[in-house]
């Protein structure tokens, strides 16, 4: 969309008076003939026309962004939601990847757990023990484990293989969701859905490339890490039935923190200044890309944004190439195509087979 600029008049330091926008500077008489001083032309300065300009530009923009964003339909509004929440993750996985050389995982953990929880305590401040109140203490412990392992193997994959290799193996994350509805939700898969989650594997194993020398452990990680992700699926959905999102999150900082706390202490490494800010940003970064994929799928229907999740592999790629100088393998794309192409079709199926609520009169 071109962006339509209104030109004010400029402020020009030296000149005295003011005239109104649409006036013309006036001209003082010329010298008396014999005059040696020379009179000076002056020129009136608008009345903060350019201040008023830019203002009113600003307030129309605003005013057709609000309008616009009032008549969007909820999974547009939502896609918004999604897209951004992948920027900002963008940004906390390349900090993760650049920290992470010189900085112990435990401790970026421990340090984006404790400002993440902080952001949540202050947001809850008001009604903490309402937030505390958990009738499924067993589970949201579980929960806090697993999401640790997930982020631990999932993080040191990204720091020890190119980011895209790391994010497309992540997308298998829906594929195992399959198996464990199954196992743990006893939900009914058709045949086509198990079809779709072989072929899914297969993929996988494209981009694991299976050699006489062995797999990479560090992709291993990263299937570990999306193994753990479906996990943390399933227990949220048993949570969902009666437990409040903000009590699932905080209960998560409070497991994380005393988890984290021993390693860190053992294996601190005091960060750089640029490594505390690194630290902090990543840690902003992902609390509000957790609130803003949170408020996506309040906002749109889960099956209409699921597949923006893609993206994140050509943000992966762009800042894996741009900063990391990381070119993927084709190996990794075409292993990444048919991991989406599955992940996409069990979407649309899951879709389909949810029953649309009753009509209301």
């Amino acid at each position: 969309m071109s962006e339509d600029r209104q030109s004010g008049r400029q402020e020009r330091p030296g000149f005295e008076g003011e005239a109104p926008a649409w006036q013309e500077p006036a001209a003082s008489a010329p010298p008396e003939p014999g005059s040696s001083r020379s009179v000076p032309i002056v020129e009136a300065e608008p009345p903060d026309g350019a201040k008023a300009g830019r203002t009113g530009w600003l307030d129309s923009r605003r005013q057709r962004l609000r309008y616009w964003w009032r008549g969007a339909s909820p999974n547009l509004r939502g896609s918004v939601f999604m897209f951004a929440a992948m920027l900002v993750y963008a940004v906390m996985v390349a900090g993760i990847k650049h920290v992470g050389q010189a900085i112990p995982l435990v401790q970026i953990l421990l340090i984006r757990q404790v400002i993440m929880t902080a952001i949540l305590l202050l947001f809850a401040a008001g009604s903490l023990g309402q937030a505390l109140h958990t009738d499924r203490l067993g589970l949201q412990i579980f929960r806090s484990v697993v999401t640790l392992l997930s982020m631990l193997c999932g993080f040191t994959a990204i720091v020890k293989i190119p980011l895209a290799q790391a994010t497309a193996i992540g997308f298998s994350q829906v594929l195992f969701v399959t198996i464990a509805a199954v196992l743990v939700l006893k939900e009914v898969v058709d045949g086509r859905r198990w079809a779709a989650t072989v072929i899914g594997f297969i993929g996988v194993l494209i981009m694991l490339r299976p050699s006489s020398e062995g797999l990479d452990i560090y992709a291993l990680l990263a299937v570990a890490g999306a193994i753990c992700g479906a996990a943390i699926t399933v227990s949220v959905r048993k949570l969902a039935a009666s437990e409040r999102t903000d009590t699932i999150l905080l209960y998560q900082g409070i497991v994380l923190i005393v988890l984290l706390a021993v390693p860190t202490w053992a294996w601190w490494q005091m960060p750089t200044s640029n490594q505390w800010f690194w630290l902090v940003t990543l840690s902003l970064f992902g609390t509000a890309g957790q609130w803003l994929i949170t408020r996506a799928y309040q906002v749109g229907e889960a099956a209409a944004l699921a597949p923006l999740d893609f993206s994140r592999l050509l943000l992966a790629s762009f800042t894996g190439f741009v900063f990391f100088a990381e070119i993927p393998e084709l190996t990794t794309w075409l292993g990444a195509a048919v991991v989406i192409g599955a992940t996409l079709y069990t979407i649309r199926k899951n879709a389909r087979t949810v029953a649309p609520p009753p009509a209301t009169a």
